[in-house]
């Protein structure tokens, strides 16, 4: 959660916390076993346990969630293969689709170097 709340807090990532306040989310690396389950207010993202029923769920591998952050790969295209699972409430997942469509990745030390190569 660190790292969104920083990428929030240097206006990286531009989300509208009141369009994912009090929403619960699941986030899946399948081929790592990564399960993460969080929450939002007004201001921050916030772990939460997984015993939450959850609004939004994104699935995939390491591999498609890379191509689609470092813009190799169109969400909608991995979605529609299907190697992007998205499900829970539709306008939601719409938003924090175009949320991390909108990420400048190259403006993070970590993603320019990836970004770059």
């Amino acid at each position: 959660m660190q790292t969104l709340n920083q990428l929030l807090k240097k206006q990286i990532l531009q989300a509208d916390m009141s369009l994912l306040a009090g929403r619960n989310f699941q986030i899946v690396v399948e081929d790592l076993g990564l399960n993460l389950y969080f929450t939002a207010d007004e201001n921050k993202f916030i772990l939460a346990n997984n015993t939450v029923p959850v609004d939004l769920y994104f699935g995939a591998n390491m591999v498609d969630f890379m191509k689609m952050l470092l813009r190799q790969e169109d969400p909608d295209t991995l979605f529609f293969n299907p190697k992007l699972k998205i499900e829970g409430d539709t306008e939601l997942g719409l938003i924090v689709k175009n949320l991390l469509d909108s990420i400048d990745w190259s403006t993070i030390p970590l993603m320019k170097s990836i970004v770059e190569h």
